[in-house]
C-alpha cells in the first residue's frame, strides 16, 4: 500500500523569531490558515489516511507535533533521538513500515513545503505509485523546473525520456550541487535540469536494499531498529542505535550511486519557503507592498514584512523594505536584504548564553 512520509525535524532559523528548536517551521502557520505541517498532511490525506501517514521529527518537537495532527496516530509519529540527516531518516520510517507492510510503497516529502494546486499534486502521486508498482526496483524523484538561476538548490540533470505520458518522465543524467550564478543561468538555458526538490517515491524495501549496499554499517544499525519494532520494545534499541548512524543525506548515501533512479517533471507549484522574503510571494501584498499579520497600524510604510502575536499592535511611521516579527518574548526589526542573516543572531544568543531565545 501507498504510505505518506512527511520528515519534519528541521529547525528553520531564518524564521526566529517566531521559529524556535522547538517550534521550528513546519509548526508555524506562514501560509494560509494551516501550519506548513498540517497542510503537507492535508495533501495526502486523499491518498494515504491517517493510519498511512507517518511523521519523522525529534522528541523535543514531537508533542507539538501530534497536537496539530490528531488523525495522525500517536504510534506513527517516529522519534529521532539525535539528527542525523535524511538518510538515517528514511530508513527508519522504511523499517518501520516493513513490520506491518512488506509492500510498502513510500511517498517522502519534506514538512515544510507549499505545493499548489493540491489537485495537480494528487495526480503526480498516483502516476509514481504506479511507475513503482510496474517496475518496483525503480526510484522516483520529482524535479521541478526552474523559473530563476537559484543558487540555493541542488539540481537534476535529465536523461531520455521513459515512456510517454503527462507529466514527462526521464531517467537520471546526473545530480549537481548548489551551483554560482553563471553555472545556474547556463542550467537554465539548456532546459535539462530541475530543482531537485526532496520529494522521492519507491517501495520500502526497495530503498533498505540499496542502503544495505551503499551504507552497510547505516543497515545494520537500522536492522536491530526493526529487530525491536517487531519485539515491541524499539525505544530503548533506537535511542542506543540511532545516534550511531552516520550523518548523511540520502541523496549522497543512495541516490547518486543507485542505478535506475528516475525524475518526474513536477506538475505542481512549489516553494520551499526558504525566508521570510518568501511571505509576501506566498500570501500576497497590500497596495504599498505590505504582508501584515496581525495587530497593525501605518503611516508611510512601503514593502515591509510585518507579523504580530496576541492583540500587541506594531505601528510603523516612515519606513520601508523591514522584517518586523513580533513574539511575546522577542522582536526581530531586520532590513530585508539582511534576511539570510538572521542565522547570525541565532549564533549571537548562542555564544551570549541566552539559549532560551532560540
Amino acid at each position: 500500500m501507498l504510505h505518506a512520509v512527511i520528515m519534519a525535524g528541521g529547525s528553520g532559523t531564518r524564521f526566529w523569531p517566531q521559529s524556535r528548536h522547538q517550534v521550528p517551521k513546519q509548526l508555524l502557520r506562514l501560509a494560509g490558515e494551516r501550519t506548513m505541517i498540517q497542510q503537507t498532511v492535508d495533501r495526502g490525506i486523499s491518498w494515504a489516511s491517517g493510519v498511512r501517514t507517518w511523521i519523522v521529527t525529534n522528541a523535543a518537537q514531537a508533542g507539538r507535533t501530534s497536537e496539530q495532527l490528531p488523525e495522525v496516530p500517536k504510534a506513527n509519529i517516529l522519534v529521532e533521538p539525535a539528527a542525523r540527516n535524511t538518510a538515517p531518516c528514511v530508513g527508519l520510517a522504511a523499517v518501520r513500515l516493513l513490520v506491518d507492510d512488506p509492500d510498502a510503497i513510500m511517498f517522502v516529502m519534506p514538512a515544510d513545503h507549499v505545493i499548489q494546486p493540491v489537485e495537480a499534486f494528487t495526480q503526480a502521486v498516483e502516476k509514481a505509485c504506479q511507475l513503482v508498482e510496474q517496475s518496483p526496483e525503480r526510484l522516483v524523484l520529482f524535479g521541478v523546473t526552474p523559473t530563476f538561476p537559484s543558487t540555493g538548490y541542488g539540481y537534476i540533470e535529465r536523461g531520455e525520456m521513459i515512456g510517454a505520458g503527462t507529466p514527462p518522465v526521464f531517467s537520471v543524467a546526473s545530480f549537481r550541487e548548489k551551483p554560482k550564478v553563471e553555472v545556474a543561468e547556463e542550467y537554465l538555458r539548456t532546459g535539462r535540469y530541475y530543482w531537485n526538490c526532496g520529494i522521492f517515491c519507491w517501495k520500502a524495501s526497495t530503498i533498505m536494499k540499496l542502503i544495505q549496499e551503499h551504507e552497510p554499517e547505516i543497515h545494520g544499525l537500522l536492522m536491530k531498529i526493526a529487530d525491536a519494532y517487531r519485539r515491541g520494545d524499539s525505544e530503548a534499541v533506537i535511542a542506543a542505535e540511532f545516534p550511531r548512524m552516520r550523518s548523511i543525506s540520502i541523496d549522497y548515501a543512495v541516490l547518486e550511486r543507485a542505478a535506475g533512479v528516475t525524475v518526474m517533471e513536477a506538475p505542481f507549484q512549489w516553494d520551499d519557503v526558504g525566508s521570510w522574503l518568501a511571505v509576501p510571494r506566498l500570501n500576497g501584498v497590500d497596495t504599498e507592498g505590505n504582508t501584515v499579520d496581525g495587530p497593525y497600524c501605518g503611516v508611510s510604510t512601503k514593502n515591509c514584512i510585518i507579523r504580530s502575536s496576541g492583540n500587541h499592535l506594531i505601528a510603523t511611521l516612515g519606513v520601508s523594505d523591514l522584517i518586523i516579527v513580533h513574539t511575546p518574548d522577542a522582536t526581530l526589526v531586520a532590513h530585508s536584504s539582511e534576511s539570510e542573516r538572521i542565522k547570525e543572531l541565532l549564533v549571537k544568543l548562542q555564544a551570549d548564553g541566552r539559549t532560551d531565545y532560540l
